[in-house]
C-alpha cells in the first residue's frame, strides 16, 4: 500500500489477499469487463478501494448463485447510473430465509443419542448430502449445522416409531422432488400473473426491481400457506381411506371409474415434463397407458388367432 496517497493503493497481490480472490481471477474479471484496469504507475499496476469494493460485490452475487454474465450486465447499469441499489435489494429478499425457523448446531454424540446411540457413518454421510446436516470444521469435537431443526426432529420421531434410517432418506428425496416440483410452478404462476411487469428489462431498472422485491415480502408466505391448506385436506381425506381400508374385514373393491392413484418415479415425471410441459403430465401418461394397453390386447389377439391356425 502506498503511503505518499491519501486513498488506499494496493499491488494485485494485496489485491488478492484482501479480497479472497486469485491474481489470475482478478485479471480474468479485468479481462471480461467486470473489474476496471488499474492505474499504470511507472511499471507497476495499482488498485484502489473501488477494485476491492467491485471484487467483493461479484463474489457475493457468485454466493447467490448468479452467473458471472449476469453479473456483467447488472454492473453495468450500476456503471452508467441506472441504478442497483434496488436490483440488489431484490437479490436479497429473494436470497434471504423463507422460513422462520433458525439454525441450530449438534454435536454428534447428541446425534447418535437420538437416533439409538448407535453410530450410523452411513445415514450421516446422506444426511451431509441432502443438507440436512452441515459439518462445522474446525472444531475440537465433531459438531454439525442444522439447517432446519425441525426436519431433524421428524426424523427422530419416525425413527423411533420403527422407520429405518435408509427409508427415511429415501423418503425425503422423494419428497423434496415433489416439493420443488412444486415451488416451481408457484414460481412460474407468479411470474406469469405479477412479476413479468417488473423483470420486462434486462437487468430490471432500479424502482422496478425495488418493487418487485416488496412484492415478494408480500406473497413470500403464501406458497407454504397454500400447501399446508392443502395437504391438510388431503391428509384428511386420504387417512380416512386408509383407515377404512385397514379396518375393513374385506378389502374394498373400487369403482371401475374411480381413479387409482399410481406412483411414478420422479425422473419419469421429470422427462415427461420436458416432452409435453406441466399441464399435460396426466393427459401424457393416461394416453400412454391405455396404448399400451392396447398393444398388447392386440398383440394377444393376434398371438391367439395364431395358436388357433
Amino acid at each position: 500500500m502506498s503511503e505518499q496517497s491519501a486513498q488506499p493503493e494496493y499491488r494485485i497481490e494485496d489485491l488478492a489477499h484482501l479480497s479472497g480472490a486469485t491474481v489470475r481471477t482478478i485479471r480474468a474479471y479485468q479481462d471480461r469487463g467486470l473489474l476496471p484496469r488499474p492505474e499504470r504507475r511507472g511499471r507497476s499496476n495499482v488498485y484502489g478501494d473501488a477494485h476491492l469494493a467491485r471484487l467483493r460485490q461479484i463474489a457475493d452475487l457468485l454466493d447467490r448463485g448468479y452467473t458471472l454474465a449476469s453479473i456483467k450486465e447488472l454492473l453495468e447499469a450500476w456503471d452508467t447510473g441506472r441504478g442497483l441499489g434496488g436490483v440488489l435489494g431484490l437479490v436479497a429478499e429473494v436470497h434471504g430465509p423463507w422460513t422462520d425457523e433458525e439454525a441450530a448446531r449438534i454435536s454428534r454424540t447428541e446425534l447418535d443419542a437420538r437416533f439409538g446411540g448407535m453410530p450410523d457413518e452411513g445415514a450421516i454421510r446422506e444426511a451431509v448430502e441432502l443438507g440436512v446436516l452441515e459439518p462445522l470444521p474446525d472444531r475440537e469435537t465433531e459438531e454439525y449445522l442444522v439447517p432446519s431443526p425441525q426436519e431433524l426432529a421428524v426424523a427422530v420421531e419416525l425413527y423411533a416409531a420403527g422407520v429405518p434410517l435408509s427409508a427415511i432418506t429415501g423418503h425425503l428425496r422423494e419428497l423434496r422432488d415433489q416439493v420443488e416440483h412444486i415451488a416451481s410452478r408457484f414460481l412460474e404462476f407468479t411470474t406469469e400473473h405479477v412479476f413479468a411487469r417488473y423483470l420486462e428489462h434486462r437487468p430490471p431498472s432500479d424502482a422496478d426491481a425495488a418493487e418487485a422485491a416488496t412484492m415478494v415480502r408480500r406473497l413470500r408466505p403464501l406458497a407454504q400457506q397454500t400447501v399446508d391448506a392443502e395437504l391438510a385436506r388431503a391428509m384428511q381425506l386420504l387417512a380416512t381411506q386408509h383407515l377404512q381400508f385397514h379396518l375393513s374385514p374385506e378389502a374394498p373393491q373400487l369403482k371401475s371409474d374411480e381413479p387409482r392413484a399410481v406412483a411414478l418415479p420422479a425422473g419419469t415425471i421429470r422427462a415427461v415434463q420436458d416432452l409435453v410441459g406441466s399441464e399435460g403430465v396426466a393427459a401424457f401418461v393416461t394416453a400412454a397407458t391405455e396404448r399400451e394397453v392396447h398393444k398388447r390386447t392386440l398383440d394377444t389377439l393376434a398371438s391367439n388367432r395364431h395358436i388357433m391356425d
